[in-house]
């Protein structure tokens, strides 16, 4: 094992390198992280399809339980159980929108060096205007369940549940349960259970209470996640396991126009209708998913109704609920209802990113809603709850109990639903009659290949350096 604990030593001083002004040390949490012996347990496996180009270069890599698609590299680094899709990445001849449109002159690549990814999702491209051909993520460490969709990163670590969006981070600390898109950042600490998103128009800010965030995602004093919503996927996580015992499969039962992933863990009496999409990793249970609906990587949907047209962000979980039509429940948010105390969203609402709903007796907000923070009784609901109608009479500032929004109220809105819009498309969720396809069509046909490390020897631990092109 001295070739993969060389690995890890590595990747920590570089990122600490990074990050000496803030006197951060990751170490505890590689340390305290990794299990040796379960990198050598879990193979890696890659995805191949018609509709995505075809390059995988690992190199002097352990990427034990790690699933990639599309093109992708990595180096010198550490994938542990993570997700690299690489689905949405940009193709030769695309353009990427600023003050000029620039074409990419070769099809975009995920591009992962001296890096340590626990149990992370990497997904979307890069919104890098100086490297649109790359999405890239250097001596970076991301921890249990973090999001790293569109951004690229250069000396980061991300806390237990962190979520970057859409952006480009250099030498930043995002905290455990933040969620943060505010364009480029340099040398920035966000502080935990922060959601953040800034632009040239609006900005939206709100922080949990401490003793909120630390009963639903604390870290303890080794920097190990902790809470409610932790234990919760923990204690699913052999249902993922026991998928990587099986070499094949029953299919799940689905109309022809949806995708179920090989690595969703689908139970009870789940019904899927056309053009949805359940991505890998994701848990279904007693749920009904409506047509156009999707379920994407670490989401759980459990006794809960998904009207049609629903979007389910990244890690998002919905237990005991009824979501209209054409809702989106943002990422790493937590919808914890109960059998006595279920909760109902309405249509066209949006539930931010990092939403936490927990209630005690059954919960309704009306349709056509924006829904934040810490929502645990219905007197909280009017602290954290606004008609999108009156959110899009805002010009100024708007402050609602921890929230503040300002800048223009309608082109948050309409930006948040020109956006939805796209992922429902890219989903497949529109497609009819040959036309439209999406990712609820592209993804049936994956055909997964397995990759295994050495299991003794001097390069005990560490994956053979390989690549893979058509």
């Amino acid at each position: 094992m001295s070739q993969l604990k060389k690995l890890n030593d590595r990747i920590v001083s570089r990122v600490n390198a990074n990050l000496s002004e803030f006197d951060f040390d990751t170490e505890s949490f590689v340390t305290n992280s990794l299990e040796h012996d379960k990198m050598l347990k879990f193979y890696a496996f890659y995805g191949i399809t018609s509709q995505h180009p075809l390059y995988f270069h690992f190199r002097n890599s352990n990427i034990a339980g790690s699933y990639f698609l599309g093109k992708c590299y990595v180096g010198r680094s550490a994938i542990y159980k993570s997700d690299i899709r690489g689905d949405e990445l940009k193709r030769r001849g695309d353009e990427i929108r600023g003050a000029m449109n620039i074409p990419l002159v070769e099809d975009e690549m995920i591009t992962i060096k001296d890096s340590l990814l626990y149990k992370t999702l990497v997904h979307s491209n890069s919104h890098n205007l100086e490297s649109p051909e790359e999405f890239g993520i250097r001596n970076t460490i991301s921890a249990h369940y973090a999001n790293i969709h569109g951004s690229t990163l250069e000396g980061c670590f991300l806390g237990p549940f962190a979520t970057v969006d859409l952006m480009n981070l250099h030498s930043c600390i995002v905290g455990n349960f933040s969620y943060v898109q505010a364009g480029e950042l340099f040398h920035r600490k966000i502080d935990h259970g922060t959601v953040w998103i800034r632009s040239q128009n609006f900005e939206f800010k709100y922080r949990f209470r401490k003793e909120i965030l630390d009963n639903f995602v604390g870290v303890n004093s080794l920097y190990q996640p902790r809470g409610i919503i932790y234990y919760f996927v923990k204690d699913r996580e052999q249902e993922f396991e026991k998928l990587f015992d099986v070499m094949n499969l029953e299919p799940i039962e689905a109309p022809s126009t949806s995708a179920v992933n090989r690595y969703a863990v689908v139970r009870g009496k789940t019904r899927i209708g056309e053009n949805v999409l359940v991505s890998q990793k994701a848990f279904l249970e007693n749920a009904v998913i409506g047509d156009g609906s999707n379920a994407q990587e670490n989401t759980y949907i459990i006794d809960s109704t998904l009207a049609g047209n629903c979007i389910t962000a990244h890690g998002g979980k919905i237990i005991h609920a009824e979501i209209g039509r054409e809702s989106f429940v943002g990422f790493n948010s937590f919808l914890n209802g109960k059998a006595d105390a279920r909760i109902e969203i309405g249509e066209g609402c949006i539930v931010m990113p990092h939403t936490i709903i927990d209630p005690k007796i059954p919960i309704k907000i009306p349709s056509d809603h924006l829904i934040w923070g810490f929502i645990g009784s219905k007197d909280d609901i009017k602290n954290h709850t606004i008609a999108l109608d009156d959110l899009a009479e805002v010009r100024e500032v708007l402050k609602i109990g921890k929230m503040t929004f300002s800048g223009l109220g309608s082109v948050f809105i309409e930006g948040f639903k020109k956006r939805l819009d796209q992922i429902l498309l890219l989903n497949g969720a529109f497609f009819n009659d040959g036309e439209n396809r999406g990712h609820a069509q592209d993804d049936q046909n994956i055909s997964f290949n397995l990759i295994q490390p050495y299991r003794t020897g001097e390069r005990k631990g560490l994956y053979p350096s390989i690549r893979i092109k058509p």
